[in-house]
């Protein structure tokens, strides 16, 4: 009767009452003890902010970050730190929605507006997720050329296995989806940390590149290649997926075990995002400590960075470090991005179809155009495609992080897990810098 009553009460303030849960298979499916030491209920929150950090680290950023060090050094790596400063802000606004409202983004926005902004809202998640799609899926297709020689059009279709991979894990529990995001990021962590103890950058660098420069915004070209990395970094569709995976957790319903599932939430996609700040940060060091000092300004194509390395770095087993993190960061992107498409379409639209008809569904409506465009371009133009999709997922921010941010603000809608004053101002102070930015990048289009 309680949790009856308690859900009614999360229900005021919204235009239509909740409905069933994005997820439904492994909505509360992972148990949170209530008795025993504090880091065991904690340790029950650990995953779903590395599935959330997968889209910070995912081929596209690898596009924007090479093209980004190449050609303007050490620079931009304030823009990934200020990105990732902003994605822990908006991604702890996600679990508060999730834990405080008890639904996902796109639940939200369906029960809170009329149902022309609505589907709205949804047609523009759905064009991020197929511009995420677009860049994890060729992403994964060069990896796979790099390190076995399949042609790019072959690779675009065997990345479609991996809803398989998902249906299979899920059966076995979620914790197994997110045991195996976790190690493919340690393979990550570890190829590149040896190709930058093979490039040896210089640290007074890249201590100088995290200071903030007004370069970045007058120079349509630095900014043109910083929206990308904003695009890349903070991503809409993990705005939707962290917001409906935090639900796998059953936290119960009592307003203490909420206040600590959020502490709880909070702290896991924090540590989790600041590792991925790392391998952005890396990623760009690299290209500036290889290609940059070099002379190699205009290195953005993965297939040509992966040739680039073993010259440049001295040591043949360089590339396939590279290709071996490029797969495991493909893999794991379009795991993710095959999830935050599902919470989209169930949350937005309601629909109801057998698990694996489902995850196929949103697979194809992102495969498809990516399987087009990448016979298309073929081997060549695929990193001015992967940088243009980045711009696009930056373009497409705003649609879900003005929502994320009114939602999390409304007393009538959070009740007491309302955002705190500051938390509002910071995250609505984010969300107009990346309208600003946009407007500008928009601007220079039509001016140039």
């Amino acid at each position: 009767m309680d949790s009856l009553r308690q859900a009614a009460d999360t229900d005021e303030g919204w235009r239509r009452e909740r409905g069933d849960a994005s997820l439904s298979d492994v909505h509360r499916s992972i148990a949170v003890k209530t008795a025993g030491p504090g880091w065991r209920r904690a340790a029950a929150f650990v995953g779903p902010g590395y599935l959330v950090a997968v889209g910070y680290m995912d081929p596209g950023n690898w596009a924007t970050s090479l093209a980004g060090g190449s050609k303007f050094g050490y620079t931009l790596l304030v823009v990934a730190l200020i990105s990732n400063i902003m994605a822990v802000v908006l991604q702890a606004l996600c679990a508060r929605l999730a834990i405080g409202s008890g639904r996902d983004l796109a639940q939200a926005c369906r029960d809170a507006f009329p149902r022309p902004v609505a589907y709205t809202l949804w047609f523009m998640a759905e064009l991020a997720i197929i511009a995420t799609d677009i860049a994890e899926v060729i992403g994964t297709a060069i990896g796979l050329n790099l390190i076995f020689g399949i042609p790019l059009e072959l690779g675009v279709l065997i990345t479609a296995l991996d809803v398989f991979l998902i249906l299979y894990l899920q059966k076995l529990g979620f914790r197994w989806v997110e045991a195996l995001i976790i190690t493919l990021l340690g393979v990550i962590a570890v190829c590149f940390g040896i190709q930058i103890f093979l490039a040896d950058p210089n640290w007074a660098a890249v201590i100088k590149g995290f200071a903030p420069t007004t370069e970045i915004v007058t120079n349509p070209e630095m900014l043109y290649l910083a929206l990308g990395i904003l695009g890349a970094t903070v991503m809409p569709h993990n705005l939707y997926l962290h917001s409906g995976i935090i639900q796998t957790r059953d936290y119960g319903h009592t307003m203490p075990e909420k206040r600590q599932a959020l502490k709880y939430a909070t702290w896991d996609s924090t540590i989790a995002l600041t590792f991925a700040l790392v391998i952005n940060a890396a990623i760009l060091i690299l290209a500036a400590a290889t290609f940059n000092k070099t002379g190699q300004t205009e290195v953005a194509e993965l297939g040509e960075a992966h040739s680039l390395l073993a010259p440049l770095l001295g040591w043949g087993f360089a590339p396939t470090l590279f290709g071996i993190a490029l797969l495991c960061c493909g893999i794991n992107s379009t795991v993710t991005a095959t999830l935050a498409g599902q919470i989209v379409m169930e949350g937005f639209l309601k629909i109801r179809l057998a698990p694996w008809l489902r995850r196929l569904i949103t697979r194809a409506i992102a495969i498809i155009p990516a399987a087009i465009v990448t016979v298309w371009y073929g081997d060549s133009g695929t990193a001015k495609l992967l940088i243009l999709t980045q711009v696009v997922l930056s373009l497409q921010l705003s649609f879900a992080v003005f929502p994320l941010v009114i939602f999390t603000a409304s007393k009538t809608k959070m009740g007491v897990l309302v955002s705190p004053k500051w938390l509002t101002a910071l995250a609505m102070f984010i969300a107009v810098v990346i309208a600003a930015l946009n407007v500008k990048l928009l601007m220079d289009f039509v001016l140039v």
